[in-house]
């Protein structure tokens, strides 16, 4: 008959990396890190996007090579606002491009001599620090389509990419 000492289990004690890693409770340890990594996969794929700037359009206020995040939930309860800075994802080019809001569903946008004008009337951009003199016919945007522009207009306009995109393209707003 065997002694009920002999059926308990030996604990083995943990060796010293493995206390290290995992400290005294692994198991919570290891469910903190399962937490942890989806909750970052979670973060980086649906709500913040990392991007880094490529090019000088929206010089000054952006240098090229600049690291920044855009923000993805930022237009989920409200539009898109004149002047902010948004990543747009054109699917035709498979590239993400940074580009300013000036132009809003519904408005006519042109361009004169560098000067931007909304409806007739010129639009006040303290963020743009020269102009070169582009012109662009009026534009009327549809129902969700929005005018965007980068910030350095010392450029050649044929350098630059600008125009209309759609509500479904902008991917979120600029926050860092």
């Amino acid at each position: 008959m065997e002694n009920k000492k002999d059926q308990t289990p030996v604990q083995v004690p943990a060796t010293g990396l493995t206390k290290l890693l995992f400290g005294k409770h692994p198991k919570r340890t290891l469910t903190r890190v399962v937490v942890l990594v989806v909750f970052t996969i979670v973060t980086f794929k649906f709500v913040l996007l990392p991007i880094r700037v490529s090019g000088v359009s929206m010089f000054p206020a952006y240098k090229d090579g600049q690291t920044l995040v855009v923000y993805r939930m930022a237009f989920a309860r409200q539009d898109p606002q004149r002047l902010d800075v948004v990543a747009i994802k054109l699917p035709r080019y498979n590239i993400v491009l940074l580009k300013r809001i000036i132009g809003l569903p519904g408005e006519t946008v042109s361009i004169h001599s560098g000067y931007v004008f909304i409806n007739g009337k010129e639009l006040q951009e303290d963020h743009v620090k020269a102009r070169l003199p582009w012109n662009e016919n009026p534009t009327e945007l549809g129902k969700d389509e929005y005018m965007v522009i980068g910030d350095n207009r010392a450029m050649s306009q044929i350098d630059h990419d600008y125009g209309v995109c759609l509500r479904t393209e902008i991917l979120g707003k600029v926050i860092f």
